[in-house]
């Protein structure tokens, strides 16, 4: 898959509440020993990262993750926007995702950011 089909895959599998199909759209996005970080928590291997996305949609039930850009990418990393909207259609928050990928062309490592970042302060 190019790394297109790859985000729409890792896309697919946050907005996925059922478990058994998150780990299959996981498989095919998702490195064996990924690892995942964002504000929030972190995640290590398939199964941590399905069931923490399982947890997503406990706290948020009707909420998905959209892309809201492609992916750019160079020398096996990447970077990428999305957002969070609420099951009543309210983005709540924005954000950007760096990752890298393995030598299969899955993600091999997501850290995520929630927001803009700060001001600039000082000289």
């Amino acid at each position: 898959m190019d790394i297109q089909q790859v985000l729409s895959s890792y896309a697919a599998a946050w907005n996925e509440a059922d478990p058994v199909e998150r780990h299959r759209l996981l498989e095919l996005c998702w490195s064996d020993d990924g690892q995942y970080m964002d504000p929030a928590g972190t995640a290590y291997g398939r199964e941590q990262l399905s069931g923490y996305i399982g947890q997503f949609h406990q706290r948020m039930p009707g909420a998905r993750i959209e892309l809201i850009s492609g992916a750019s990418e160079h020398n096996s990393r990447i970077y990428f926007k999305w957002q969070l909207i609420s099951g009543d259609g309210i983005v709540k928050i924005d954000g950007v995702d760096f990752g890298s990928i393995s030598t299969d062309g899955r993600l091999q490592e997501i850290v995520g950011f929630f927001g803009a970042p700060p001001e600039r302060t000082g000289s």
